[in-house]
């Protein structure tokens, strides 16, 4: 056995006997990359990572091309990081989701920045609640920007309609980092106001997320 398998057999047996504690954020990285690079030392690569991005979470939420970047960092270990990272953001967002009363704007635009934190190209997501507004179900609609062309308003009933929403949320993001509406975006809440309509369903507001704040279209009064 070489220097090599025996460093990786204590860091597994110190993960088994206490999981994460006492690991260093280069260590937590090393341990990982085992799984993506089996006959490699990972030790150097996981400092270059820290070293690079900051901390275990700057890796974790780091671009795949720019993770690639790093010496010795292919393919592999690249997806590896970014599903870690993406896998513990569904879990937390499917925890925070039962029993989820999203009755004020604060407690819904809380709610979109944790959900489009793990979007990185523009997309658009509705929340369907009930009359007391807890979360019924939340469904991305797709990519692209809230715009006539791609907001899917036959997706956007049925989802409605499927769930029996009283009130409906459409939202979302600006990677741009710019949060003001855009005229595509006024054209199409009026596009999902009067379907929504047909069915019933008030459309509660339309959100746009955009560098770790949101606007909302019913307290900037454009619902009014």
């Amino acid at each position: 056995m070489g220097v090599h398998d025996q460093r990786r057999q204590r860091m597994r047996q110190r993960f088994l006997e206490s999981g994460l504690k006492g690991f260093a954020d280069h260590e937590v990285l090393e341990l990982l990359l085992y799984y993506a690079i089996p006959r490699r030392d990972t030790n150097p690569m996981a400092h270059a990572l820290v070293d690079r991005f900051g901390n275990l979470s700057g890796v974790l939420n780091a671009p795949l091309d720019i993770l690639k970047q790093v010496d010795g960092v292919g393919e592999n270990a690249a997806i590896l990081l970014r599903l870690v990272a993406l896998a513990s953001q569904r879990a937390d967002l499917a925890a925070a989701e039962r029993d989820m009363i999203l009755d004020n704007t604060r407690s819904i635009g809380a709610y979109l920045l944790r959900l489009f934190a793990q979007e990185r190209n523009e997309a658009v997501y509705e929340l369907c609640m009930d009359r007391k507004g807890k979360l019924l179900v939340c469904k991305r609609l797709g990519e692209g920007s809230a715009s006539g062309v791609n907001l899917d308003v036959r997706k956007l009933v049925e989802y409605a309609l499927l769930s029996s929403a009283t009130y409906v949320v459409l939202a979302h993001n600006h990677p741009s980092g710019v949060a003001l509406p855009s005229t595509d975006d006024h054209t199409a809440t009026e596009r999902a106001r009067v379907a929504l309509a047909a069915i019933q369903v008030e459309l509660k507001d339309h959100i746009i997320v955009a560098d770790g704040d949101f606007v909302s279209f019913s307290e900037s009064g454009y619902f009014a």
